[in-house]
């Protein structure tokens, strides 16, 4: 094994989907990289308890569960939330640019194919093992070419304001700022938020 994808062998790993023949074959790929400690659980809420438990150094985390639909990313925000540091690697069939954004804004390290080759999962674990998020060159760039086209639709004034909350301002600093109505603050909001199809309160 590589520099790039060796792995101490006291790391703990989770592993969490609803299929036993997945969660068995990452379990196969990283004892043969040397993995002694590794936990396994099939659905979201004893996902969670296995790393409120254990306090893994990995979670190996699949995003949709059987009836469940898309229930792995609200896993990844309440393992970020338990743990500010978790490293989470999410394995999903799903090749969506949006939902895999979606994870990594939701607290994931790394997002990675179910179909891609096993040198190329041991080298996106070992990466974010190291605590270096990992995202495959073409999923990178589909990402941010979606962010880019999703930007391009504020006009100069939303981009202002959404530059401002992302900083962390609320609506008064902002109006005072940019010196304009607190009301006009609150408008752009409701634009930006319709334009890049923010469902929540920004901030």
């Amino acid at each position: 094994m590589t520099g790039a994808t060796a792995i101490p062998p006291e790391t703990r790993v989770l592993i969490v989907d609803d299929h036993p023949i997945v969660r068995q074959g990452i379990r196969r790929i990283l004892e043969d990289a040397g993995v002694a400690s590794l936990f396994e659980a099939a659905d979201p809420v004893s996902g969670y308890r296995l790393f409120h438990r254990t306090r893994p150094d990995v979670a190996v985390v699949d995003l949709a569960f059987a009836g469940n639909g898309l229930a792995g990313l609200s896993l990844i925000r309440r393992m970020r939330a338990l743990e500010a540091k978790a490293r989470i690697l999410v394995l999903s069939m799903h090749r969506d640019p949006v939902i895999a954004a979606r994870c990594l804004e939701a607290g994931a390290s790394g997002f990675l194919f179910k179909d891609l080759p096993v040198r190329d999962f041991l080298e996106a674990f070992a990466s974010i093992r190291r605590n270096h998020p990992y995202l495959p060159h073409d999923l990178a760039t589909a990402i941010a070419t979606h962010h880019q086209e999703r930007h391009s639709a504020l006009n100069a004034r939303e981009l202002q304001i959404y530059t401002l909350l992302n900083d962390g301002n609320s609506y008064r600093n902002i109006a005072d700022i940019l010196s304009i109505g607190y009301r006009s603050v609150v408008n752009s909001c409701a634009s930006i938020r319709k334009k890049l199809e923010i469902a929540r309160q920004i901030p």
